[in-house]
């Protein structure tokens, strides 16, 4: 539970089930993921929630501050919403409700798809999905995402050390 991760409002290790800090009055979670040391939350009222370490903005709350209680992050953009939320090991990233993908945290190896290694602590849309294209489902893992598309295809953005991306490169 160092940082937080557990969203209990302490940093004290458990060895049973633990339940989190409000996600907000009478909210739940309709969706869930984690990362290293972190976890993110999509909550019924359509708002984002993380909490853990955030040394590297990877809760998208406009900080790098650790948080050991759900905390919301920044706008997704003008009334958008999430619809799906995988972690990577530093980085988030969420399908928006328009299917645009929209990822931040850690990106030195361009893992949030922005075309840039700068990290973000706000909420970055992805320029990786290409023209006119939406993602249909995500996930992400380690220091890459990928994404399937609405045609059927797959893209993937960040690191490819050992050939992740799936291009033929490493």
């Amino acid at each position: 539970n160092g940082g937080g991760g557990l969203g209990d409002g302490t940093t004290t290790d458990r060895s049973t089930p633990t339940h989190t800090s409000s996600l907000g009055t009478g909210g739940t979670a309709v969706a869930i993921s984690s990362g290293m040391r972190h976890t993110c939350a999509i909550v019924d009222d359509a708002s984002v929630s993380c909490w853990g370490v955030n040394s590297d903005g990877r809760l998208g709350d406009g900080t790098t501050t650790d948080r050991s209680t759900p905390t919301q992050t920044t706008s997704l953009g003008t009334g958008r919403t999430a619809v799906v939320i995988p972690s990577g090991r530093l980085h988030t990233c969420a399908i928006l409700d328009d299917g645009d993908v929209s990822c931040w945290g850690n990106n030195s190896v361009g893992q949030l798809g922005d075309g840039t290694t700068t990290q973000r602590n706000t909420s970055t849309q992805t320029l990786s999905l290409g023209s006119g294209r939406t993602a249909v489902a995500i996930s992400s893992g380690g220091e890459a995402t990928c994404a399937i598309l609405d045609d059927g295809s797959v893209s993937c953005w960040g690191d490819n050390q050992y050939g992740q991306l799936g291009d033929g490169t490493n």
